[in-house]
Protein backbone atom coordinates (compact mmCIF):
# COMPACT_ATOMS: atom_id res chain seq x y z
CA UNK A 1 0.00 0.00 0.00
CA UNK A 2 2.64 2.18 1.04
CA UNK A 3 4.01 1.13 -2.21
CA UNK A 4 1.33 2.59 -4.46
CA UNK A 5 1.54 5.60 -2.37
CA UNK A 6 4.89 6.60 -3.47
CA UNK A 7 4.22 6.07 -7.10
CA UNK A 8 0.85 8.01 -7.06
CA UNK A 9 3.02 11.12 -5.54
CA UNK A 10 6.14 10.24 -7.93
CA UNK A 11 3.46 10.67 -11.11
CA UNK A 12 2.03 12.98 -9.95
CA UNK A 13 5.29 15.16 -9.67
CA UNK A 14 5.94 14.02 -13.23
CA UNK A 15 2.62 15.07 -14.29
CA UNK A 16 3.08 18.96 -12.31
CA UNK A 17 5.99 19.14 -13.60
CA UNK A 18 5.47 18.53 -17.07
CA UNK A 19 2.64 20.76 -17.54
CA UNK A 20 4.79 23.27 -15.53
CA UNK A 21 7.36 22.99 -18.70
CA UNK A 22 4.71 23.52 -21.18
CA UNK A 23 3.31 26.47 -19.92
CA UNK A 24 6.62 28.65 -21.22
CA UNK A 25 7.29 29.19 -25.01
CA UNK A 26 8.36 27.07 -27.46
CA UNK A 27 11.35 27.67 -30.22
CA UNK A 28 10.52 29.16 -33.50
CA UNK A 29 6.62 30.46 -31.34
CA UNK A 30 5.69 33.14 -34.23
CA UNK A 31 8.49 33.29 -36.29
CA UNK A 32 7.72 32.94 -40.32
CA UNK A 33 8.16 30.93 -42.13
CA UNK A 34 8.73 27.44 -40.00
CA UNK A 35 7.30 28.50 -37.36
CA UNK A 36 9.14 25.90 -35.20
CA UNK A 37 8.67 21.93 -34.02
CA UNK A 38 4.98 23.30 -32.61
CA UNK A 39 3.90 24.40 -36.47
CA UNK A 40 5.57 21.03 -37.41
CA UNK A 41 3.59 19.02 -35.36
CA UNK A 42 0.48 21.05 -36.20
CA UNK A 43 1.17 20.71 -39.78
CA UNK A 44 2.01 16.81 -39.22
CA UNK A 45 -1.70 16.93 -38.30
CA UNK A 46 -2.93 18.46 -41.03
CA UNK A 47 -1.32 16.52 -43.66
CA UNK A 48 -2.39 13.13 -42.25
CA UNK A 49 -5.98 13.86 -42.19
CA UNK A 50 -6.22 15.65 -45.55
CA UNK A 51 -3.62 13.33 -47.32
CA UNK A 52 -4.08 10.02 -48.59
CA UNK A 53 -1.60 7.52 -46.95
CA UNK A 54 0.67 7.07 -49.82
CA UNK A 55 1.03 10.48 -50.31
CA UNK A 56 2.39 11.36 -46.29
CA UNK A 57 5.85 10.77 -47.25
CA UNK A 58 6.18 12.31 -51.02
CA UNK A 59 6.34 15.54 -52.09
CA UNK A 60 3.42 16.40 -53.87
CA UNK A 61 1.33 19.89 -54.81
CA UNK A 62 -0.52 18.88 -51.54
CA UNK A 63 2.79 18.29 -49.54
CA UNK A 64 5.42 20.35 -49.93
CA UNK A 65 8.27 18.26 -48.27
CA UNK A 66 10.40 21.76 -47.79
CA UNK A 67 7.64 22.73 -45.66
CA UNK A 68 7.61 20.39 -42.06
CA UNK A 69 7.61 17.38 -44.55
CA UNK A 70 6.81 14.35 -42.43
CA UNK A 71 9.98 12.46 -41.64
CA UNK A 72 9.19 10.45 -38.77
CA UNK A 73 8.13 6.37 -38.94
CA UNK A 74 4.28 5.62 -39.77
CA UNK A 75 3.35 4.97 -36.22
CA UNK A 76 3.94 8.53 -35.38
CA UNK A 77 1.79 9.79 -38.69
CA UNK A 78 -0.59 7.40 -37.33
CA UNK A 79 -0.45 9.29 -33.97
CA UNK A 80 -0.70 12.61 -35.81
CA UNK A 81 -3.73 11.39 -37.57
CA UNK A 82 -5.41 10.33 -34.26
CA UNK A 83 -4.83 13.89 -32.60
CA UNK A 84 -5.85 15.09 -36.08
CA UNK A 85 -9.09 14.06 -35.82
CA UNK A 86 -9.93 15.37 -32.64
CA UNK A 87 -8.49 18.57 -33.69
CA UNK A 88 -10.95 18.27 -36.46
CA UNK A 89 -13.88 17.86 -34.05
CA UNK A 90 -13.41 21.04 -31.97
CA UNK A 91 -11.75 23.91 -34.81
CA UNK A 92 -11.63 22.41 -38.44
CA UNK A 93 -9.17 25.48 -38.99
CA UNK A 94 -6.64 24.05 -37.44
CA UNK A 95 -5.87 21.27 -39.78
CA UNK A 96 -7.45 23.17 -43.04
CA UNK A 97 -5.09 21.97 -45.36
CA UNK A 98 -2.71 24.74 -46.95
CA UNK A 99 -4.93 27.34 -44.98
CA UNK A 100 -3.84 26.36 -41.64
CA UNK A 101 -0.33 27.41 -41.72
CA UNK A 102 1.78 29.08 -39.38
CA UNK A 103 -1.91 28.73 -37.61
CA UNK A 104 -0.86 29.81 -33.46
CA UNK A 105 -3.41 30.30 -30.93
CA UNK A 106 -3.64 30.04 -27.09
CA UNK A 107 -6.22 27.64 -27.36
CA UNK A 108 -4.75 25.37 -30.15
CA UNK A 109 -1.57 25.50 -27.80
CA UNK A 110 -3.64 24.22 -25.33
CA UNK A 111 -4.61 21.39 -27.28
CA UNK A 112 -1.15 20.22 -28.78
CA UNK A 113 0.16 20.48 -24.81
CA UNK A 114 -2.83 18.34 -23.59
CA UNK A 115 -2.19 15.62 -26.38
CA UNK A 116 1.37 15.39 -25.39
CA UNK A 117 0.82 15.04 -21.93
CA UNK A 118 -2.05 12.17 -22.80
CA UNK A 119 0.09 10.92 -25.03
CA UNK A 120 2.40 10.44 -21.82
CA UNK A 121 -0.57 9.06 -19.68
CA UNK A 122 -1.49 6.29 -21.85
CA UNK A 123 2.04 5.28 -23.43
CA UNK A 124 5.31 6.51 -21.64
CA UNK A 125 3.62 6.71 -17.91
CA UNK A 126 2.86 3.38 -17.75
CA UNK A 127 5.27 1.62 -19.50
CA UNK A 128 8.01 3.48 -16.82
CA UNK A 129 5.61 2.06 -14.10
CA UNK A 130 5.64 -1.32 -15.09
CA UNK A 131 9.75 -1.52 -15.53
CA UNK A 132 10.43 0.53 -12.21
CA UNK A 133 8.36 -1.64 -9.97
CA UNK A 134 7.93 -5.11 -11.64
CA UNK A 135 10.90 -5.59 -14.71
CA UNK A 136 13.45 -3.76 -12.37
CA UNK A 137 15.06 -5.44 -9.23
CA UNK A 138 16.27 -3.70 -6.36
CA UNK A 139 14.82 -2.48 -3.19
CA UNK A 140 11.30 -0.88 -3.48
CA UNK A 141 13.13 2.08 -2.61
CA UNK A 142 15.36 1.77 -5.49
CA UNK A 143 12.83 1.28 -7.86
CA UNK A 144 10.80 4.36 -6.57
CA UNK A 145 14.15 6.47 -7.02
CA UNK A 146 14.58 5.23 -10.76
CA UNK A 147 10.75 5.94 -11.06
CA UNK A 148 11.35 9.26 -10.07
CA UNK A 149 14.56 9.88 -12.23
CA UNK A 150 12.58 8.80 -15.03
CA UNK A 151 9.44 10.93 -14.63
CA UNK A 152 11.53 13.86 -14.10
CA UNK A 153 14.53 13.32 -16.31
CA UNK A 154 15.26 17.21 -17.95
CA UNK A 155 16.25 15.66 -21.33
CA UNK A 156 12.86 14.39 -22.18
CA UNK A 157 10.73 17.28 -20.41
CA UNK A 158 12.67 19.61 -22.30
CA UNK A 159 12.18 17.74 -25.54
CA UNK A 160 8.85 17.03 -24.86
CA UNK A 161 7.19 19.83 -22.84
CA UNK A 162 9.62 22.74 -23.75
CA UNK A 163 11.03 21.97 -27.39
CA UNK A 164 7.91 20.28 -28.70
CA UNK A 165 7.84 17.05 -29.27
CA UNK A 166 5.35 14.04 -28.93
CA UNK A 167 6.89 11.51 -26.22
CA UNK A 168 7.18 8.17 -28.44
CA UNK A 169 8.32 10.56 -31.46
CA UNK A 170 12.06 10.27 -30.95
CA UNK A 171 12.06 6.15 -29.90
CA UNK A 172 10.17 5.65 -33.54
Amino acid sequence: MQTWCFVSICVLLGVVVRWGVSLNSYSGAGKAPMFGDYEAQRHWQEITYNLPVHEWYFNTTDNDLNYWGLDYPPLTAYHSLICAHIAKIINPEWVQLHKSRGYESTTHKLFMRTTVLVADLLIYIPAVVLYCLWLNSGTIKRKICTLLCFLIYPGLLLIDYGHFQYPFSEYC
